[in-house]
């Protein structure tokens, strides 16, 4: 039997996998190389590889884990799971049946694109979600937010330590005299209407097409469209959840452990807070000790 099975390759399973892997457990991670953040040239504000390609530096990951014989990297998606502690089942796409002591969840989630043509091709390129990732490449320049909810006050906040021209797109959402005021206050313009379209030129700029108005042109487009874990075995599991203006995440505690003993989680998929590579690393890094220490005897 192994020790642990990670469903989940990206940066959170692979640090968990190397934790293990150290520990001399034996460790198999099905992943089916569709990372969340493969849509992004670049990768920033990880130590050690800033500026470089996310799947180049989860290639290069890949390849230092092939030094410890007792991790096994799968391609493959987990379609069940069932069973408990020290006697977890897992079932393959192919239909091969892996049993495993401890689980680490780090399927991570996937965005939900919003109907609008161009939104989807330039997701990642001229449209993004997170300044820490993107915002220094385009400090200074005019950014542009989508607004989705009270939430996105907060960022209006946030991107000042980059930018100081910020527009924001109401997208229909009924902004509270409150926080408009704030934005008066801030010399942020707001434009009406919805948004029926985005055109991008070159690496970031991008045209926001509205359905009242003339179009609008920015440097760089942030947007935060809900999203949703990328496999549903926590619900099949009955795993806990919470709620964040974005989507669900997994309830953990400071081991990283759900709410079934011996069933781990890491990543963006137990993460409510902010996406991050570093943050993902750290808590898969976690999920792993905590499940090998669950082990000792």
């Amino acid at each position: 039997m192994n020790d642990v099975i990670i469903i989940g390759g990206s940066f959170a399973g692979l640090a968990a996998a190397l934790q293990l892997g150290r520990a001399r457990r034996k460790v198999i991670v099905l992943d089916t190389g569709l990372p969340r953040n493969r849509f992004a040239g670049h990768s920033h504000g990880l130590l050690g590889h800033d500026h470089k390609p996310p799947l180049d530096i989860l290639a290069e990951a890949r390849q230092q884990l092939a030094r410890y014989p007792t991790i096994r990297l799968v391609h493959a998606r987990a379609d069940s799971v069932a069973g408990a502690i020290d006697q977890f089942s897992v079932t393959t796409g192919d239909g091969q049946g892996l049993e495993a002591r401890r689980l680490i969840l780090s399927y991570g989630v996937a965005d939900q694109m919003p109907d609008i043509p161009g939104f989807a091709d330039n997701w990642g390129a001229s449209i993004v979600p997170c300044p820490y990732c993107d915002g220094f490449e385009v400090a200074g320049q005019h950014w542009g937010l989508v607004w989705s909810g009270p939430q996105s006050h907060n960022y209006v906040r946030l991107y000042h330590d980059w930018t100081d021209r910020l527009t924001v797109f109401a997208d229909g959402h009924d902004i509270a005299p409150d926080i408009r005021a704030d934005l008066e206050r801030r010399a942020i313009p707001v434009v009406e209407g919805r948004v029926t379209g985005i055109a991008r030129h070159g690496d970031h700029h991008a045209t926001v097409k509205l359905d009242a108005g003339p179009d609008v042109a920015v440097d760089m487009l942030f947007a935060h469209p809900r999203n949703k874990p990328s496999a549903s075995l926590h619900e099949s599991l009955g795993l806990a959840t919470v709620n964040t203006p974005f989507g669900i995440a997994l309830q953990v505690d400071e081991r990283r452990e759900t709410s079934m003993p011996g069933i781990y989680a890491a990543g963006d998929l137990a993460n409510p807070l902010m996406a991050s590579v570093t943050a993902a690393i750290a808590q898969g890094a976690t999920a792993g000790i905590s499940a090998q220490q669950s082990m000792l005897v």
